[in-house]
């Protein structure tokens, strides 16, 4: 058994897991099609390959919450503008149709949030290769948004290790300032159904667009007594 280690430290992330239309919610940490999702892009694995991506859906996810962050609402408008004669219609994407109508679009991130994700499998392999490539993505990585870019880098060198998931969330360096706390809430995927039920598991390509339940108990975890600030 191996885990996988992702630092999640951005000034604004945004795990929306069920957002409609011009509505934007964000979770109050990763998702794990989210997660899944950096992987894929620091990986190569195109959005509509499912063939690649569906060995990354067996890995059981934990999460840190080094820091939660603060929720914070945005707000932002399309389709609102005046034509060269005054009016207030602009030309849509298309490049023919006018519209007349305005959207303001509520979207909710988390500010200053950092988180440590760990992700643990058997096929240690796939984790040796995704570890590989976070230190050298293929494409940009996002904190859930194309704007929400990582302050930190995502990849830890010291991020794979031999251990399971508990005991390496608990192992790593805390990533928040200051003393360290004694425990740090985490959250770990359940393996018996137990525990809250989120909407997240990738269940086709990400062009699909198709998502079932996972289970999530949360809980504090006592850090390790060596763990005394944050590594580079």
């Amino acid at each position: 058994m191996a885990t996988l280690l992702l630092r999640l430290v951005g000034p604004m992330q945004s795990w929306g897991s069920t957002s409609r239309f011009d509505e934007r919610d964000t979770c109050k940490e990763p998702t794990k099609s989210g997660v899944l999702g950096i992987l894929a892009a620091a990986m190569g694995i195109d959005r509509e390959n499912w063939t690649d991506l569906e060995p990354l859906t067996h890995l059981v996810m934990g999460v840190r919450h080094d820091r939660p962050g603060v929720l914070r609402r945005d707000f932002q408008t399309a389709g609102q503008g005046t034509d060269d004669a005054g009016k207030g219609r602009i030309i849509k994407a298309d490049g023919k149709s006018w519209s007349d109508d305005g959207i303001v679009s509520q979207r909710f991130y988390l500010a200053d949030a950092a988180f440590l994700v760990g992700l643990e499998g058997e096929d240690r392999p796939l984790l040796e290769s995704a570890h590989q490539k976070l230190a050298d993505p293929t494409w940009p990585l996002f904190l859930g948004r194309k704007s929400y870019v990582p302050a930190e880098s995502v990849f830890l060198a010291d991020g794979l290790c031999d251990h399971a998931l508990k005991e390496a969330l608990a192992a790593y360096p805390w990533l928040g300032r200051g003393d360290p706390p004694h425990s740090v809430l985490c959250s770990f995927e359940s393996a018996d159904g137990s525990g809250r039920m989120v909407m997240d598991q990738p269940l086709s390509s990400f062009t699909e667009r198709r998502f079932g339940a996972r289970f999530v108990n949360t809980e504090w975890l006592e850090l390790s007594r060596e763990v005394t600030h944050v590594s580079v």
